[in-house]
Order: structure tokens, then C-alpha cells, then sequence
């Protein structure tokens, strides 16, 4: 487990990140760090939410349940921004499902502690408000690709948004899972998965995914993915660009070279 750093220079979190000293400093006395496991349900529908999430590391996925109990996912939340944003805009009962969809540490806050700061901090409402219209973006973007574009390229978008936010090319991620954040039938995942297997793209291998060529993964999905990664990496709290030919994440900073061992290789389904 990390421990919280006195600054936050380092910290995987854009939100926290961009932060003023001071206002970090008056932050920290109300934080907790939090480690999710796979799959962990943090609310559902009807929950009130007494708690925000600032991912360092990791992914928390937000669904929309039907009177079915069929579930689709809404959009991604990773170490660029906060769950549940919704708490910013003054709601206090949930109206999605929020799971962890890959293990990581997260910064959680009580809603009051968290309301206060935003009403103290200029810097934090200010970071807020930026990753509320990015939110938007991903969300809008998403219902569109939902719409007109092919499995293949969305389950290729899906993959690399969830490459970008973990400090590893392997992460877990069953077929299963993967089925219902796209909307679809397990059969029909299989088969794009297949599909991008069968190129060289990815690997899949007992509920792990290994991400082997990212450039081709990319020329394979839809422009939704270029149009929601570039509002991404406009937020404040970027961090300083260095020429070593890898890859940046959502977060700014950058992942382990090829052949070296990452945070996330740990963790399995």
C-alpha cells in the first residue's frame, strides 16, 4: 500500500495534482487511501453516497441498470479525474452503479469533508469543473460510438482508454466483464476479441489482457477514441512531457518501458 506523499507533485491523480500547495495541504488531513479489489461494488442505484473516489491507479466503471438487471456501462473514471462526480453537483443518492473494474488505490474522501474543501478551494473547484466537461465529452462521444460504430473499433476504444489509465501493458479483464461494459453479448466480444487477437494486437489469457501492439490497436479504433484522449490530456495537472518513446498516460506520467515490471502485473482476477 502507497502511503500519502507531503506533496502532491507526484501524485497519479490530475484533480490532486493540479492543486495549489495550500490547498493540498488543507486536503490531506481528510483523505484516505483506499486499495479496490476487482469487481468491488462501491454503490448501487437508490445507495446514498457518502463517499467521493480520486483514483491514483486502477479503473472505476459507472453503469446505468435496467429494471432487467441487465447493466451497460456510462463511462470510465481513472486517474484523471473523481467518482462520483454527481456529489460536486449537489446530489446525495446514486443513480448508476459504481464498480471497480481494475484493482488499484484510490484517495476517498466523506462527502462532507469533500463538499467543504470545494467551498474552501477555489483550485479544486476549478479542476472540477475542467474534468466535468471532459466527462461530458466521454459520455456524449460513447453514446455516439455506441450507435454507428463497429464492435471491433469500440472494443479496440475500450481497451486502449483502459491501457491508458493503468501503469501496465497487462491488466485483468474478463470476457464477461468486457460484455457488459460494451452493451453486448459474451459471444459477440469473443469474437471481436478474437479478432484483434488473431492480428497481433492483444493478448488474452486467463481473464488477463496484454496489450502487444499499441499503434496497431490504435489505427484499428474509431476516431471516438483520439476525440476523447485529447480532451483527457488538455485537463490541468499534465505532467512534464519527456522524450522516451513511451507511451503517455491519462494521468501524465508514463509507464514502465518494454520487458519491465509494472504496478498492475500483481494484481489478478
Amino acid at each position: 500500500m502507497e502511503t500519502i506523499p507531503k506533496t502532491n507533485r507526484e501524485i497519479p491523480n490530475r484533480i490532486l495534482r493540479s492543486l495549489p500547495p495550500s490547498e493540498y495541504e488543507q486536503l490531506l488531513p481528510h483523505v484516505e487511501l483506499v486499495r479496490l479489489r476487482i469487481g468491488q461494488v462501491l454503490h448501487e442505484p437508490g445507495d446514498e453516497m457518502h463517499y467521493v473516489y480520486f483514483p491514483n491507479h486502477g479503473v472505476l466503471s459507472m453503469l446505468t441498470v435496467l429494471e432487467s438487471g441487465e447493466a451497460v456501462e456510462i463511462a470510465t473514471v481513472g486517474n484523471e479525474g473523481i467518482a462520483d462526480l454527481s456529489v460536486f453537483l449537489g446530489l446525495k443518492v446514486a443513480t448508476s452503479r459504481l464498480i471497480n473494474q481494475v484493482p488499484g488505490e484510490v484517495w476517498r474522501l466523506e462527502r462532507a469533508s469533500f463538499l467543504q474543501l470545494v467551498s474552501q478551494c477555489p483550485g479544486l473547484r476549478a479542476g472540477l469543473g475542467f474534468y466535468m466537461v471532459a466527462m461530458f465529452t466521454l459520455v456524449s462521444q460513447s453514446a455516439a460510438c455506441n450507435r454507428l460504430h463497429s464492435l471491433e473499433e469500440r472494443c479496440a476504444r475500450w481497451i486502449l482508454m483502459t491501457h491508458d489509465r493503468v501503469d501496465a501493458d497487462t491488466f485483468p479483464l474478463t470476457q464477461e466483464f468486457l460484455s457488459t461494459m460494451l452493451g453486448v453479448r459474451r459471444p459477440s466480444v469473443t469474437v471481436a476479441a478474437g479478432m484483434l487477437q488473431k492480428a497481433g494486437f492483444i493478448t488474452y489469457s486467463r481473464g488477463n489482457m496484454t496489450v502487444v501492439d499499441r499503434a496497431a490497436l490504435e489505427a484499428s479504433a474509431c476516431e471516438c477514441y483520439q476525440i476523447i484522449t485529447e480532451q483527457f490530456q488538455h485537463l490541468p495537472g499534465r505532467g512534464t512531457t519527456r522524450e522516451n518513446g513511451r507511451r503517455l498516460l491519462s494521468s501524465g506520467l508514463y509507464s514502465s518501458a518494454p520487458g519491465q515490471g509494472s504496478r498492475a502485473e500483481g494484481y489478478r482476477a
